[in-house]
């Protein structure tokens, strides 16, 4: 079975109403070669789920910071390539699940039967392709995702209608990606009245699927008030600021995680 469908279906949302914490980080950023001490450091400090950026020339859909990433990323010389050389081993170190998001001209110029199979390879569970078309996915890839055991993850927005919601539903397996707001990321209003009205109003559609809510998310406040209309969150913006600032970068990861699902939670020196 696919980590994130046995994730889901084995999870129950905690006491305090946090749920799952899935945290999105660039490969490549703050060096060429942390990807896989920040993959490592996030499941040891309790991540429940792990994306991995592919840094990409023009991220349209992401804000300064994690644009920032992105720059930096590319020009630490990351690429496709060479994350699945870094990612070759990661299934002797980590067991979470691990999504790579990003965009689909790098995935296309790499080659979709090869990159599925690469991502197949090395362990990889499921993409995030925002700006891949549903049909083109339905129609031309969908066979090629299911053959190598991919997901492919799908976003809903505010402006995303009652249908299009209702037909993710139907083709999505493991989650959907429930954007909180119209904005790029890394928003730093926080969960509004009108992202709960959203929310509620996603409740009531008595979904097939799981959510996860990302944009916002920056705290154990912000995660827990997510999580108590969803399985859990998505953190980026904030984690990468994390990273921006880090002089001890495994702690500091671990660090973050843990004051996120716990803010009460002591944390090591």
């Amino acid at each position: 079975m696919n980590r994130i469908v046995s994730l889901f279906q084995n999870f129950n949302k905690h006491t305090d109403g946090a749920g799952l914490l899935n945290v999105y980080f660039t490969a490549g950023f703050p060096e060429l070669d942390d990807t896989t001490r920040i993959l490592q450091a996030l499941q040891d400090g309790g991540a429940d789920l792990v994306e991995i950026g592919m840094p990409y020339s023009d991220p349209v859909a992401d804000g300064e910071t994690i644009q920032q990433s992105n720059d930096r990323a590319l020009e630490n010389g990351m690429s496709v390539r060479i994350l699945f050389d870094q990612l070759k081993n990661m299934r002797g170190m980590v067991s979470v699940p691990v999504l790579l998001m990003g965009y689909i001209n790098p995935v296309l110029q790499y080659g979709i039967e090869a990159f599925c199979a690469k991502c197949a390879e090395v362990g990889v569970d499921g993409l995030i392709l925002p700006d891949m078309p549903m049909d083109v996915y339905l129609d031309e890839y969908k066979s090629i995702f299911d053959a190598h055991g991919l997901l492919n993850i799908f976003l809903v927005t505010p402006q995303t209608s009652e249908a299009r919601i209702r037909q993710i539903d139907e083709v999505s397996e493991g989650f959907i990606y429930t954007v909180s707001s119209a904005s790029v990321t890394g928003s730093k209003s926080g969960v509004s009245g009108d992202m709960e009205a959203y929310f509620e109003k996603l409740d009531a559609m008595n979904l097939r699927n799981p959510r996860l809510i990302g944009f916002g998310i920056k705290d154990h406040d912000t995660f827990v008030k997510a999580s108590s209309h969803a399985a859990g969150a998505i953190i980026g913006s904030a984690f990468i600021r994390v990273l921006q600032q880090s002089t001890d970068l495994e702690n500091d990861v671990k660090a973050f995680v843990r004051e996120v699902k716990n803010s009460s939670e002591a944390i090591p020196a």
